[in-house]
């Protein structure tokens, strides 16, 4: 869905960001801004600041940042499309009905009718077990310990003994076959006909994470195989990048997911308070699974089977973890099989102090490595440090792989010097790392100085946004093409152009992305910490050196790609010298 640009910008006018998000977030006025606890990284003090003037938010802690429609993508995790809606419903304003192409009408039409056709069998199952015909199913999980409240809170259901139940039900509904196979609650063969795909089972409905039921899992009542099975992919379920639970735990206040392996780990955990616990669908730990985790923590406690299968499962999962930058630490559930077991016998106190003594995830997987090596012999503990030592130089940022190197030398009383040389041999060996060599000259200098450049690019357009006068002083000397090419360009032609209207909103400028790593950045850019000037002087001083990094940097790369055929190009460099000696001569007021 497309809306114009003038739409856009009047839902974000009418819906004043400080007002939205106090919905969400206690703030308290400081100076010209309002601040309280981010809401999106587990903090003390508060780094979560809201401007009225620049209608943004940003964290000066985990870098979270942008608009009032940022706001609603990352806390809800609504797209641009339903943060939009959101906001304009609570505006009042009225959006135009959106020109589908056929396809897309089809696709979207599609889409609308499976969601409905699985929140009816949701409310079927539901009924269904409160009915003499799912006592069955409520004894099974009375059994299981479940209180009425998370039976509701999680909608479970049953599905009857009966093989068309369902099917009956739906079709009396008016949906035809095609979309109830389409819909994955429904299969047909030529031997059987068509029967439901969940019968004498109790039903986990998968929600999405705007609560929408996009498929089911069901376990079986009997010895029946399989125990537990789950909707197949479907228009609007991938078990991939859908996690059981997900819907509830992303409003939990903690700042880590407890990743458990099953529907009754998941629920056993929320009733005993534990509500950041999910589980993925029936499959291991993907990508995609690491991906959605990662939009809302940092930090993931595995909550695993103790037995062989899963511990496979974790160890699997902690190199999956580490690629997206998720730390990862496991919860020993010894003597009991799983949390759900575990929390029956001991209790959420005992729980959480295993939380407390949860493994480091890296650790961890060298315990589980160590079984396999004598370590009574030299030879067996040799082996088993080379490969300890390979799997350390897997670690890319220089700091993080010396602090493991320290705790592993420490763990296994090994020579910390000793083991750091092993891991870079192991890295050379295994062609992880390339040899040590002198580096060519000037390679860190350029790397930090270009670090500095795009910095002093930050602060000055900090700077242009917050002083008004700033830009009539520079404007003439300072064009968008200065700053480096990307966002940071973007962004500077899009402010020159509000400054040329007369119209400075750095807010509305966030309507130009709808991505929200792209909003975070941009507000980045807005929000760049200038350290403390004390008098005027100072100020004017600090802003005219970086005026001058700048236009300077600009001039430096400009001449690095010249071509000495292009007249045109020459003659822009050489206004460009000129303007760099003035504005060494120029003096700049500050506010």
């Amino acid at each position: 869905m497309y809306y114009s640009d003038e739409i856009i910008e009047e839902v974000r006018v009418k819906n004043d960001i400080v007002d939205v998000i106090s919905g969400y977030v206690r703030l308290q006025k400081k100076g010209s801004s309002y601040f309280g606890l981010c809401p999106f990284h587990n903090e003390k003090s508060p780094s979560f600041s809201v401007s009225r003037q620049k209608q943004m938010y940003y964290c000066f802690g985990c870098g979270a940042g942008g608009n009032v429609f940022t706001f609603l993508m990352e806390y809800e995790n609504y797209s641009f499309q339903e943060a939009l809606k959101v906001l304009a419903d609570r505006a009042g304003v009225t959006l135009p009905e959106t020109e589908y192409s056929e396809e897309a009408r089809k696709r979207a039409g599609l889409k609308a009718t499976l969601l409905e056709i699985n929140k009816l069998a949701a409310k079927y199952y539901y009924a269904q077990l409160r009915q003499p015909q799912g006592a069955a199913g409520l004894r099974y999980l009375k059994d299981r310990q479940l209180s009425d409240d998370m039976l509701r809170a999680f909608g479970l259901g049953y599905s009857n003994k009966y093989s068309d139940d369902l099917y009956k039900y739906l079709k009396g509904k008016g949906y035809k076959d095609d979309l109830l196979v389409k819909a994955g609650l429904i299969s047909y063969d030529e031997r059987q006909g068509v029967y439901d795909k969940f019968w004498n089972r109790v039903m986990f409905p998968i929600m999405d994470t705007n609560n929408r039921v996009v498929g089911f899992g069901g376990r079986v009542l009997g010895d029946a195989k399989p125990k537990y099975l789950n909707s197949p992919e479907t228009d609007i379920f991938d078990k991939s990048r859908n996690l059981y639970g997900l819907n509830r735990a992303r409003r939990s206040k903690k700042p880590y997911f407890l990743l458990c392996e099953g529907y009754m780990d998941v629920i056993s955990l929320h009733q005993a308070g534990f509500d950041n616990a999910v589980a993925s669908l029936g499959t291991a730990l993907t990508n995609g699974h690491a991906s959605l985790i990662k939009r809302y923590v940092n930090e993931v406690y595995l909550t695993y089977d103790s037995d062989d299968a899963g511990t496979r499962a974790a160890l699997r999962a902690l190199p999956i973890l580490r690629d997206v930058g998720i730390t990862a630490r496991i919860i020993r559930m010894e003597p009991y099989k799983d949390p759900d077991e575990f929390i029956k016998n001991m209790g959420a106190e005992a729980f959480e102090e295993r939380i407390g003594k949860a493994r480091n995830g890296f650790l961890y997987s060298l315990e589980v490595l160590r079984k396999d090596f004598d370590m009574n012999t030299p030879e067996g503990k040799t082996d088993f440090m080379k490969e300890t030592a390979r799997r350390l130089s897997g670690f890319t940022e220089e700091i993080e792989r010396n602090n493991y190197i320290e705790a592993v030398a420490k763990e296994y009383h090994t020579g910390y010097e000793e083991l750091k040389k092993l891991v870079v041999k192991m890295a050379v060996e295994t062609g992880m790392a390339k040899p040590a060599s002198r580096p060519k000259s000037g390679r860190s200098k350029d790397k930090g100085k270009e670090d500095g450049i795009q910095k002093s690019q930050k602060i000055l357009l900090t700077w242009l946004i917050e002083d008004e006068g700033i830009f009539n002083q520079i404007s003439k000397y300072i064009v968008p093409e200065d700053f480096s090419e990307g966002i940071c360009r973007t962004v500077a032609g899009l402010l020159y152009e509000q400054y040329e209207k007369h119209d400075v909103n750095p807010a509305k400028i966030m309507n130009y992305f709808t991505d929200e790593e792209e909003h975070r950045e941009v507000a980045g850019l807005f929000h760049t910490k200038i350290r403390e000037l004390s008098t005027p002087k100072e100020r004017e001083k600090a802003l005219r050196e970086t005026v001058i990094r700048v236009k300077n940097h600009s001039i430096e790369q400009a001449g690095k790609n010249w071509d000495a055929a292009d007249i045109e190009g020459m003659q822009k460099l050489m206004k460009a010298k000129s303007d760099l000696q003035n504005l060494r001569k120029l003096h700049i007021s500050v506010n």
